[in-house]
């Protein structure tokens, strides 16, 4: 049987179109059929090969939209027309987007009377673009959010019909505001839906003032450069877990870090002491959990009796 729509108990039952790939999408499906909306058809992307097999296996997205008997589309792209075909033809009253992770094009954005809808991981304007979860704990914020956007042909352009702020903890990582947002997100998105059904949703232009881009993270820029305040790598540390995860070398051998904190050691750049704590660029960066290539998370103390440190031992 359908719920109310939680916070926002006049809500009226509207016919949807889904776009979205991972968790963070799927819970907001689950959260949609919920509060009772009919999901005509799921967009996802193509099966991934996962796993040490790399067999390739459906996204949470689809996996519940297929428990849920819901008609379930994954184009490569939409180049081609049958896609956007379907959708037009179902008539839905809205398209909802989460993390789907291909550009809807025109076409599809005014499929619905409602138009397109995207749950968007940041406080907009800040932190368009594909990863903005990780952007802002690298940049240290002391906030972020969801935003329910009226999508536009831009790049997370358009104007919000929602938007809350939740406050980023100090020991906040990737996966834990990745949960919390994902499920705030799922709220807003059923909030947003009550308001346009009937008729008092107010979209807000976003402000030009702010305006900033959270392109996506390359493997690159998650090797660690120990000449950078040891505040910044610890962000790093987090804003990198639980994947891809933050990287560095030992003596040359390629070294995940899992856990650090900032220490008050003052020591050069990737000088280490026997505790594990690293020199960085400004203070330094005690070494809590790290992982060597093909072996088991471990705790620094753990680590050490297998492979204690020779003298004059660098990371980086």
């Amino acid at each position: 049987m359908p719920s109310s729509c939680a916070r926002a108990p006049d809500c009226a039952f509207l016919r949807l179109v889904f776009a979205g790939t991972p968790e963070f999408a799927e819970r907001a499906l689950a959260r949609l059929l919920e509060a009772g909306h009919e999901v005509v058809l799921a967009l996802t992307q193509p099966d991934r090969p996962a796993g040490r097999g790399l067999r390739s296996l459906p996204g949470p997205v689809k996996r519940l939209a297929t428990a849920r008997g819901i008609e379930v589309l994954q184009p490569r792209d939409f180049k081609g027309a049958q896609a956007v075909e379907r959708v037009r033809a179902l008539r839905p009253d809205a398209l909802v987007v989460a993390a789907y992770g291909l550009l809807l094009p025109p076409a599809l954005l005014d499929a619905g009377r409602h138009g397109a809808l995207n749950i968007h991981a940041s406080l907009l304007p800040r932190w368009r673009g594909a990863a903005p979860i990780q952007r802002a704990l690298l940049a240290g914020d002391a906030q972020t959010g969801i935003s329910i956007m009226q999508m536009d042909a831009g790049l997370d352009t358009g104007p919000v019909l929602h938007q809350e702020k939740i406050d980023i903890a100090a020991e906040d990582d990737a996966a834990t505001l990745h949960q919390r947002l994902a499920v705030l997100g799922a709220e807003l998105i059923v909030e947003a839906l009550a308001e346009l059904a009937s008729g008092r949703a107010v979209a807000v232009a976003q402000p030009q003032a702010g305006i900033s881009y959270a392109r996506k993270i390359d493997k690159q820029e998650t090797e660690l450069d120990w000449t950078r305040p040891a505040p910044e790598l610890e962000r790093a540390v987090r804003a990198f877990r639980p994947s891809p995860g933050a990287g560095t070398r030992l003596d040359g051998e390629p070294i995940k870090i899992w856990r650090a904190r900032v220490a008050e050691e003052a020591l050069p750049p990737g000088v280490v002491t026997g505790k594990l704590t690293v020199g960085c660029g400004a203070g330094a960066l005690e070494i809590l959990e790290l992982q060597r290539a093909g072996g088991k998370r471990l705790a620094t103390e753990d680590f050490l009796r297998g492979h204690p440190l020779r003298p004059g031992a660098r990371f980086g």
